[in-house]
């Protein structure tokens, strides 16, 4: 399996963009992170929108924007044209976020939440982003950085395989680390004025909480067929996942990554 379906797996699934959907708050994320960039009548694109939850929450920030939803997956768009039929000012589309079909100078504000950890050409599809957004308009990137690899006491063996997982998955495109390169490949694309923000995130201290516990049930399923690829056989995978939820049951575990949100302006 080559870079581009090994990562096209995962971001094909239709239970990620459930998963996806089910663990973000789209109204606080989009009030959070985008009201303050939306001004009356903006054009704004979202780069691996999903199913497109955030993109219709920012309608009841600004109903005068015109927003444009792009995934890789045509299932997902479909989810998101079907659930936003009744707003003629909102439209979804299929692209690749390497090659995206807009014109140069689009967008007032274009951002992506989530996406670069997984796609194969990172500084390609920043230069895209920034491509695609007029001058003086906002290029807006939140990623992870050290999810699945930060927890205390550690144990030796999820310790290892962990890393093991990750380091194969990277042959993918799949990057554990790329929120901290986010602000390189901003740079590298041009953006002036970046802000970087970093906040704690999968914070876990202590047994983890039901529901929680689902979603990382979930995301390990989904994940299981690349694990056993890097492990060699799904006995060895199914083996590490169990004993990796195992691990966010115990009551003196602790377990984190970080968020990292850069935010930058286009020359004009």
């Amino acid at each position: 399996m080559n870079s581009a379906s090994a990562t096209a797996y995962i971001m094909e699934d239709p239970r990620e963009a459930m998963r996806l959907e089910a663990k973000v708050d789209a109204e606080a994320w989009a009030r959070k992170y985008l009201a303050h960039h939306l001004k009356p009548g903006a054009t704004i694109l979202s780069v691996g929108c999903g199913p497109g939850m955030i993109l219709r929450q920012l309608f009841s920030i600004e109903p005068s924007i015109q927003a444009t939803g792009i995934d890789i997956s045509v299932g997902r768009v479909q989810e998101a044209i079907q659930k936003s039929s009744s707003n003629p000012r909102l439209k979804f589309v299929s692209g690749d976020a390497h090659a995206m079909p807009f014109p140069s100078d689009s967008f007032d504000l274009v951002y992506s939440r989530m996406l670069f950890e997984y796609l194969a050409d990172k500084e390609r599809a920043a230069a895209e982003m920034v491509r695609v957004c007029r001058p003086g308009g906002t290029v807006l990137l939140q990623d992870l950085d050290g999810q699945l690899l930060w927890n205390y006491p550690e144990d030796p063996a999820i310790q290892k395989t962990a890393e093991k997982v990750v380091a194969g998955l990277a042959k993918t495109g799949f990057d554990a680390f790329v929120g901290r390169k986010l602000f390189s490949l901003a740079h590298r694309a041009g953006l002036r004025n970046i802000a970087v923000q970093v906040e704690c995130y999968h914070l876990i201290a202590g047994a983890v909480e039901p529901e929680i516990l689902k979603q990382w049930e979930l995301k390990l399923e989904i994940a299981l067929p690349q694990i056993a690829r890097v492990l060699g056989d799904e006995v060895a995978a199914r083996e590490h996942a169990k004993r990796f939820l195992e691990y966010l049951r115990r009551s003196d575990t602790l377990t984190y990554s970080n968020v990292f949100t850069v935010t930058g302006g286009k020359p004009w």
